[in-house]
């Protein structure tokens, strides 16, 4: 078997524990030189348990205060880190027939291993409060982005790590802020644990997609810019973290358009 068969497993994988023990297979195997990227046909969707009920991003229930919009807050961070395992491996499957270096993969195999390790990390929080993955619904926006850019691997960097999966970083402090204020330093910690790993994630996003507009003869920021303009809803909205971006290697220009005057 190849990487690119072993990514078809794990979206192939409904159980929610056989992705993620399937994502750690597959990532020792790469690690241990004992896998060729080879061939493999992706799903057009990937795998799904029957719960949670999956809605529209705008059909999504109201957050309430206190420990029930914890509890809510914490499921849709568990959902969201459950789409990111498939996403990784998707990219990984999808176009790893391109031109790309060996690097590439070791990349994105790594982001998929440690979206692993979110989602178990928050799904064993969840179960702290007797709570399970899947009790609540849960929304499609990421998958929905990742099927209207499966033609294009710098189409698809842009609008996921670069601008969906980014958009984590600006939110994320707050919201562990937030849980401190409310004595609760353990969740508080574990999106500490995501928050260092995701500006590590939009790093990658960032180094291949300019990478592929070297390649290409293109302007990555113009490109950006044009990849939200025809395929993106609505705009990116601020409060942008541009601290954590800058880290990650993301300019502020790429941004232009959309930061505050």
């Amino acid at each position: 078997m190849s990487l690119r068969d072993d990514a078809v497993r794990v979206l192939t994988a409904t159980d929610p524990d056989a992705k993620v023990a399937l994502t750690a297979e597959a990532a020792a195997r790469w690690r241990s030189g004992a896998r060729t990227i080879g061939t493999a046909t992706p799903p057009s969707q990937p795998a799904r348990p029957a719960k949670p009920e999956l809605l529209r991003p705008g059909q999504m229930p109201k957050r309430s205060s206190g420990p029930k919009g914890r509890i809510a807050l914490v499921h849709s961070l568990v959902h969201i880190e459950f789409n990111a395992i498939d996403l990784a491996w998707d990219i990984i499957a999808r176009f790893g027939a391109e031109d790309l270096p060996e690097a590439f993969f070791d990349d994105w195999v790594g982001v998929a291993a440690e979206e692993a390790m979110h989602f178990d990390l928050l799904r064993k929080r969840l179960a702290q409060w007797g709570v399970n993955y899947g009790d609540m619904p849960g929304h499609n926006g990421l998958w929905e982005a990742a099927e209207i850019t499966a033609d294009d691997l710098v189409a698809r960097l842009a609008l996921i790590p670069m601008t969906l999966e980014a958009r984590g970083l600006d939110t994320t402090v707050l919201g562990a802020a937030k849980l401190r204020q409310n004595d609760d330093t353990e969740t508080a910690d574990i999106l500490g644990v995501i928050y260092t790993d995701e500006i590590k994630h939009l790093a990658v996003g960032v180094r291949w997609f300019e990478y592929l507009c070297g390649q290409r003869g293109i302007d990555p920021v113009t490109t950006y810019q044009d990849v939200l303009a025809a395929r993106f809803t609505g705009k990116p909205k601020p409060p942008f973290n541009l601290e954590a971006r800058a880290q990650a290697g993301m300019r502020a220009a790429y941004l232009g358009p959309w930061l505050p005057a």
